[in-house]
């Protein structure tokens, strides 16, 4: 039986990979043996190494999986992996865990109707996920992280890093709604276990960082972080405003600068035992290096 990651290039899969490799299930029947490792990208596929072998492809069309799935890990988009799931080799006792956003809930009421659809989008997957295992027998559980950060492969925090590097200006706005990052180590430990407690089975856990801070702060910090120095520029909430209605991008994230965009980890740690940090990042989370 085989072990399987989609999506293994993202910033989860870079640290799930290593905790896999070698790694024994605590549910798994195969008597202690080492479940040999498929991970699936996009993108130009890794080095294989030890007990992780590398396969290019999208799904819901990938590579052909010849041996029966023990387990799998979805880390792209949630409705594909269901539609390949629906036909997947499984073994007995399949377990899988896929990664959704908060953005389910927090975007669905968005005033813009690109970020409604992708809230109403993630939902559907959730769902078709759900109806999927549910009718082949699977046990699933589903991950809600809030902003993911890490390895600087982020499309929020990481872009607003090297901008401020190469100008040396940061440029923030200093708003009150509260927010949570978790680092993507922390999620992919709590996938890991998940795969392994029967109390994750049949749960969609919200999950965020250790720490509830405003967003002016979380930008303050990542400007601390920063291995040169860079100026910054607070900039009030009231002028952005106006400002967004020029511009069709902004409209949704200025919309929820006073908005908390906050998970609930109660249910994280008692039924995973999965303590988020707090957030503290160095510029290696940026993928930054001392210039």
């Amino acid at each position: 039986m085989t072990f399987l990651v989609t999506g293994a290039t993202s910033q989860i899969g870079h640290f799930l990979l290593p905790m896999l490799d070698g790694h024994t299930l605590a549910n798994d029947p195969r008597n202690g043996e080492r479940t040999p490792v498929l991970a699936l990208s996009r993108r130009r596929p890794g080095v294989a190494r030890g007990h992780v072998c590398w396969l290019q492809g999208a799904l819901p069309a990938a590579p052909a999986i010849e041996s029966p799935l023990r387990a799998a890990v979805s880390f792209g988009p949630i409705d594909a992996f269901a539609a390949w799931l629906d036909t997947a080799p499984l073994g007995p006792s399949p377990r899988v865990v896929a990664t959704s956003s908060m953005s389910a809930e927090s975007k669905r009421e968005s005033i813009v109707a690109s970020e409604r659809a992708i809230s109403q989008r993630l939902r559907d997957g959730e769902q078709r996920l759900i109806d999927v295992c549910n009718r082949r027998g699977i046990a699933w559980t589903i991950l809600r992280p809030t902003l993911i950060y890490g390895v600087g492969l982020d499309r929020s925090l990481t872009p607003i890093a090297r901008r401020a590097m190469r100008t040396r200006l940061f440029a923030y706005p200093d708003a009150p709604g509260l927010r949570q990052p978790v680092h993507a180590q922390d999620v992919a430990q709590a996938a890991l276990r998940a795969l392994e407690r029967d109390a994750a089975v049949g749960v969609t856990f919200p999950l965020g960082g250790g720490e509830r801070i405003t967003a002016g702060e979380m930008f303050r910090r990542v400007r601390a972080s920063l291995p040169v120095a860079a100026l910054p520029i607070p900039l009030p909430v009231a002028p952005l405003k106006p400002l967004s209605q020029l511009h069709g991008a902004l409209r949704g994230p200025v919309s929820r600068l006073t908005a908390d965009l906050v998970a609930d980890n109660t249910e994280l740690r008692q039924r995973l035992d999965v303590h988020p940090r707090p957030f503290r990042p160095t510029a290696s989370a940026w993928g930054l290096d001392t210039p």
